[in-house]
C-alpha cells in the first residue's frame, strides 16, 4: 500500500511560480500580438456601442411609456372633471326641481289655509246677521 505523500514547501512553491510564469507568458503573448489586440479592443469597442444603443432605446421606450401614462392620466382627469360638472349640473337642476316643488306645494298650503279662513270669516259674518 502506498500512503498518501503531500508535498513540502519546495514543491508548493516551484509549482506556484511555474503557473505565475505561464500566465505571465500568455500575457504577454497576447500583448505582443498586436492584431489580435486590435481585434480585442474593436469587439470590446461593439460590444460598448451595442450595449450604449440598448440602453438609448430603453430610455427612449421609457420616455414613451412616461408620456403616453402622462396624457392617459391627463385624459382620465379630464373624464373625471367632466363627470363631475355633469354631477354638480344635475344636483342644482334637482335643488331647483325640489325647491319649485316646495315652493308650489307652500303655494298650494296657502291657497287651502286661505280657503279656510275665508270660509270661516263667512261663516261667522253669516252667524252675526242671523240669516
Amino acid at each position: 500500500m502506498s500512503s498518501f505523500r503531500s508535498p513540502d514547501v519546495l514543491e508548493r512553491r516551484s509549482s506556484a511560480d511555474a503557473v505565475k510564469r505561464a500566465m505571465l507568458e500568455k500575457f504577454r503573448a497576447v500583448t505582443q500580438d498586436t492584431a489580435r489586440a486590435e481585434q480585442q479592443r474593436v469587439k470590446r469597442l461593439a460590444v460598448s456601442e451595442a450595449r450604449a444603443a440598448r440602453v438609448a432605446a430603453r430610455d427612449a421606450a421609457k420616455k414613451l411609456r412616461e408620456a403616453e401614462l402622462a396624457a392617459e392620466a391627463a385624459r382620465a382627469a379630464e373624464i373625471a372633471a367632466q363627470a363631475q360638472r355633469e354631477a354638480e349640473e344635475l344636483g342644482a337642476l334637482m335643488a331647483a326641481e325640489q325647491a319649485e316643488q316646495s315652493a308650489k306645494l307652500e303655494a298650494e298650503h296657502k291657497a287651502a289655509r286661505d280657503a279656510r279662513y275665508a270660509a270661516r270669516k263667512a261663516a261667522k259674518k253669516l252667524r252675526r246677521r242671523g240669516y
